[in-house]
C-alpha cells in the first residue's frame, strides 16, 4: 500500500475517535494525542505541542510525547517563527538548534521542529512537533499539509453545526408547539423544516378571553438565513400586538424594520388574523398563500372563499400600505392555512400538488377533528411527492368552529383539549 493511502487511513481513524460536540480546544487536544500516538513512529515525532491563541500570545494547552527539555508556556504573536507559521500555515524549522521562541534555550535548543496553524480567525491553534533523527522532509511536509487541511475543514464544519444547533434551539424556544385552547374552536398546527431549522412559522396570541390572534408565515428560502428572518418577524409581530396597535399599523412598521435590517432580496409572507369568539375574523394577508374558509356542510361549497385582503410581502419595499380584511366563521366552518411547501410539493412527473387537491381533501374532511384533518392533509401532500424528503418547509394550521349544537351556551373560558 502506498504511503498516501496509509496516511489517509490513519488520519480517518484519528478523526473517527473525536467527539464533535466537544469545544474546539478540547477537540484539538484529543486530536494531538491521537495524532501523536498514530504517527509518531513513521514521522519520527519526539513530541507534539498545542498552543491556543490568547490575546497577544499563544498559550501552551497540551503536550504529547516526551520533549526532552523545557518548553515555553507562551509564544508572542510577533515572534518571527510564529509569524512564519501564520504566513505559511505549515513550516519546517530544519536548522539544527533552531529556536522558535524569542528567548533562546526555553523551547527548542535540542533539535529540529515543524509546525502548522489551523483556524482562519481567533482563536487560532498552533501545533508544533519536535523531530527525532531520521525524519523525511517530503513525507513530513505532505502529512502536515494534509492534517492542516483536514483540521480546517473539521473546524468549519463544527462551527457551522454549532451555529445551526443554536439557531434550532432559539427557534424551538420562540415558536409554540401546541395551539392554545379557545372555547368553541378546535385548532391544530404543524410545521416541518426541510433542514435543521426552517423559514416557516405559525404563532398564536391570546389577546384577551374572547380574542385569539393567529399567524402563519413563510420566509424566503430555508435554513439558517430564513430562520433568523423568522425570529425577527415573530418577535416584531408579538411586540406590536401586545401594544394593542391596529394590525395594519403593526404590519407597516414591521415592514420598515425588516427592510432596514435585511437585504431587499429577502422577504417574508405573513397572514395574521384576530378571531373573536363569535366567529368574526379581522385579518391582514401580506403576500401569504391565502387561507381557505370552507363553509359547513349546510352552507355548501358556493360560500367557500380565500382570505386575500392585505398587501404585498414584507421586506423588499421601504414603504407599504396594508388593508384589513373581514371574514366570519359560522358554526361548522373550517379555516385551513398552509405554506408553499405543501402546495408546491412535486410528484414524480414534476406536477405540483396544488391548491385544488388540498382544498378538495380539506372539504371532504370537514367534521373530523382538526388534528385528524391536519394529519390527513400532511400525509396526502407527502405521499404525492412519492415519499421523498420535503424540499421546502411545510406548515399547516387548521381552525374549525364547533357546530352550533356543540357550542357552550355560556363561554367557560378555556375548552377541553379536543385532541385528547
Amino acid at each position: 500500500m502506498d504511503t498516501a493511502k496509509l496516511l489517509y487511513r490513519r488520519l480517518d481513524a484519528v478523526f473517527g475517535t473525536l467527539r464533535s460536540r466537544r469545544s474546539q480546544p478540547r477537540l484539538l487536544e484529543s486530536f494531538l494525542d491521537a495524532c501523536y500516538a498514530s504517527l509518531h513512529g513513521d514521522l519520527r515525532l519526539r513530541a507534539g505541542l498545542l498552543y491556543v491563541e490568547r490575546d497577544e500570545h499563544f498559550a501552551l494547552a497540551r503536550v504529547a510525547g516526551h520533549p526532552g527539555g523545557p518548553v515555553a508556556s507562551k509564544l508572542p504573536l510577533d515572534a518571527p517563527p510564529v509569524l512564519a507559521l501564520l504566513r505559511h500555515r505549515v513550516y519546517l524549522f530544519d536548522a539544527p538548534g533552531a529556536d522558535i521562541s524569542p528567548a533562546r534555550h526555553d523551547l527548542l535548543p535540542y533539535g529540529v521542529s515543524a509546525g502548522l496553524v489551523t483556524g482562519d480567525q481567533p482563536p487560532r491553534f498552533l501545533f508544533l512537533f519536535l523531530l527525532d533523527e531520521g525524519w523525511q522532509r517530503d513525507e513530513l511536509d505532505f502529512t502536515l499539509n494534509t492534517v492542516r487541511a483536514a483540521l480546517d475543514a473539521r473546524l468549519v464544519d463544527a462551527r457551522v453545526r454549532g451555529s445551526m444547533r443554536e439557531a434550532a434551539e432559539i427557534q424551538r424556544s420562540l415558536l409554540v408547539t401546541e395551539p392554545p385552547l379557545f372555547a368553541g374552536y378546535d385548532i391544530a398546527c404543524r410545521s416541518v423544516a426541510a433542514e435543521e431549522v426552517g423559514g416557516d412559522f405559525y404563532d398564536f396570541h391570546e389577546l384577551d378571553e374572547g380574542v385569539l390572534g393567529i399567524a402563519i408565515g413563510d420566509a424566503s428560502g430555508h435554513g439558517l438565513p430564513a430562520a433568523l428572518l423568522v425570529r425577527d418577524v415573530v418577535t416584531g409581530l408579538r411586540m406590536g400586538v401586545e401594544k394593542e396597535l391596529k394590525i395594519t399599523h403593526v404590519f407597516e412598521k414591521l415592514n420598515r424594520v425588516i427592510h432596514r435590517s435585511r437585504l431587499t432580496s429577502r422577504f417574508v409572507s405573513v397572514f395574521y388574523g384576530e378571531l373573536e369568539r363569535n366567529g368574526t375574523l379581522i385579518y391582514v394577508n401580506a403576500g401569504q398563500q391565502p387561507p381557505v374558509l370552507l363553509r359547513g356542510a349546510a352552507g355548501g361549497a358556493d360560500g367557500d372563499h380565500q382570505l386575500r385582503a392585505g398587501g404585498t410581502v414584507i421586506g423588499p419595499l421601504a414603504e407599504v400600505r396594508f388593508e384589513r380584511g373581514y371574514a366570519r366563521l359560522e358554526p361548522g366552518d373550517l379555516l385551513v392555512m398552509c405554506t408553499d411547501g405543501i402546495l408546491e410539493r412535486t410528484g414524480v412527473d414534476g406536477e405540483f400538488y396544488g391548491l385544488e387537491r388540498f382544498t378538495a381533501l380539506a372539504r371532504d374532511l370537514r367534521g373530523r377533528s382538526s388534528r385528524g384533518i391536519l394529519d390527513s392533509l400532511f400525509q396526502a401532500s407527502f405521499a404525492f411527492g412519492d415519499g421523498r424528503p420535503w424540499a421546502d418547509d411545510a406548515t399547516i394550521v387548521v381552525v374549525q368552529r364547533a357546530p352550533a349544537a356543540a357550542e357552550p351556551a355560556v363561554s367557560p373560558g378555556r375548552a377541553s383539549d379536543p385532541s385528547s
